[in-house]
């Protein structure tokens, strides 16, 4: 007999954040849609709340004012005394913190799915941050069934060291949902985020009304570590993206593959011994944080049975 993972309570509060960073306009525009006619997002017994996180970083299409708010849900940030000498970002985590948190507390919302764009060639995304939850996975893997044959890959930053304080990580249960170039709309694009919004919420209304979902496995891409741009004694950039990596996330990416091109044409491949695939390359929005892309690792998570405790 299959044990089964019970879930004590069903999901009671979804909450869907658009402009995390002001210039990623696809959760911008449906969050915008869905705070004037909600009705395709409702489902029975379930509160959804769209969102827009950062409203002056989206008047004025940039990814953000001060500071980046998807890094400052740490608690020092968090904890600060709120003042105007705070950066805007630091006091806006607060105020997002307190209307869907506290982090880390029972009462704060059960998911959030946070929309995101990137300039990279990374398709539809999941981003996962615990490759040991049950429920997270079984969501994962009905939304990558329920889009079929369209391919949606899955993320999973969990690292000790590279994990960031996330926008959405006050919740219980956080996502990242992508992709698309930022300070663009893209109907294609657009249409893919909203199927991939729609399949979850369907996910979770199910699994509200008490349907079991059996053990499942899904295929993931675990980050190694970052990989900054090549660089002079005077700390700019050195060598550029080779065109043979330019474009290919999730691609297999050997030793000895070019992954840098210096501007006299030399190529700097990859070292190591082994084979990673490479996420995020050439994101636009990364250069500040020095990193041309990061190496991630391919494995498969397994998750338990699952069904709500109230059918």
């Amino acid at each position: 007999m299959t044990s089964c993972h019970v879930t004590e309570d069903p999901i009671k509060k979804v909450a869907i954040f658009g402009g995390t960073h002001g210039n990623e306009l696809t959760g911008v525009f449906l969050v915008k849609r869905w705070l004037e006619n909600g009705t395709e997002i409702q489902r029975t017994g379930l509160e959804v709340k769209p969102f827009i996180t950062n409203p002056r970083a989206v008047k004025k299409c940039t990814r953000y004012i001060d500071c980046d708010l998807n890094r400052v849900f740490d608690p020092e940030n968090l904890g600060k005394k709120m003042s105007k000498d705070l950066p805007y970002e630091v006091r806006r985590a607060q105020e997002i913190n307190h209307l869907f948190g506290p982090k880390d507390n029972e009462y704060s919302y059960d998911i959030i799915f946070d929309l995101h764009n990137t300039t990279s060639n990374m398709g539809c995304t999941l981003i996962l941050e615990d490759s040991r939850n049950d429920f997270l996975i079984q969501m994962c893997h009905y939304i990558k069934t329920s889009l079929a044959p369209l391919p949606c890959y899955v993320y999973l930053i969990e690292h000790p060291s590279l994990k960031y304080a996330t926008t959405r990580s006050i919740a219980k249960y956080p996502v990242e949902v992508g992709p698309q170039p930022q300070g663009v709309l893209r109907a294609d694009i657009l249409d893919q985020m909203r199927k991939m919004i729609k399949h979850a919420l369907d996910f979770i209304h199910n699994f509200n009304e008490g349907e079991e979902f059996p053990p499942c496995a899904i295929e993931v891409y675990k980050i190694m570590e970052k990989v900054d741009y090549p660089r002079n004694e005077n700390g700019d950039i050195a060598a550029i993206i080779h065109p043979n990596l330019q474009d290919q996330d999730w691609k297999p990416l050997h030793p000895g593959d070019p992954v840098f091109l210096t501007l006299d044409g030399k190529i700097i491949p990859l070292g190591g011994g082994s084979t990673v695939y490479p996420v995020f390359v050439n994101e636009a929005a990364y250069y500040e944080k020095k990193e041309a892309f990061a190496k991630a690792t391919k494995l498969t998570l397994n998750a338990r049975s699952i069904r709500s405790s109230l059918p």
